[in-house]
């Protein structure tokens, strides 16, 4: 059975960074791509970056520049490096896992909350 378990949200000041950090079991997460998400109040779920099981990267126009999506596969684990966070990058994080097209897998999510 494939589980996502996210870490590393918390309250950080505008300009501050954290790292968010997705676990994988079940699976070899390098096999696949992965992504993270996010979701703000009464908005849609957005794609913020994601990493194909080749290394290639996405990112949302306004992450690029300030995000940094990377994984460790000894750890089985997706990284993404948040700095010059702002007000506007409070949401919850969910990590994504495309195992096929199709069918996709995600974790419970991480708050992230940045004042102003």
């Amino acid at each position: 059975q494939v589980k996502l378990v996210e870490s590393g949200g918390g309250l950080v000041q505008a300009g501050g960074a954290l790292r968010l950090s997705c676990t994988m079991s079940g699976r070899t997460s390098s096999d696949y791509d992965m992504g993270w998400y996010r979701q703000a109040p009464g908005k849609q779920r957005e794609l913020v970056a994601d990493i194909t099981s080749g290394g290639p990267t996405y990112y949302a126009d306004y992450v690029k520049g300030r995000f940094a999506i990377s994984r460790d596969n000894a750890k089985n684990t997706v990284y993404l490096h948040m700095n010059s966070l702002k007000p506007e990058d409070t949401a919850v994080y969910y990590c994504n896992a495309v195992i096929v097209p199709g069918i996709n897998y995600w974790g419970q999510g991480t708050q992230v909350t940045v004042s102003s």
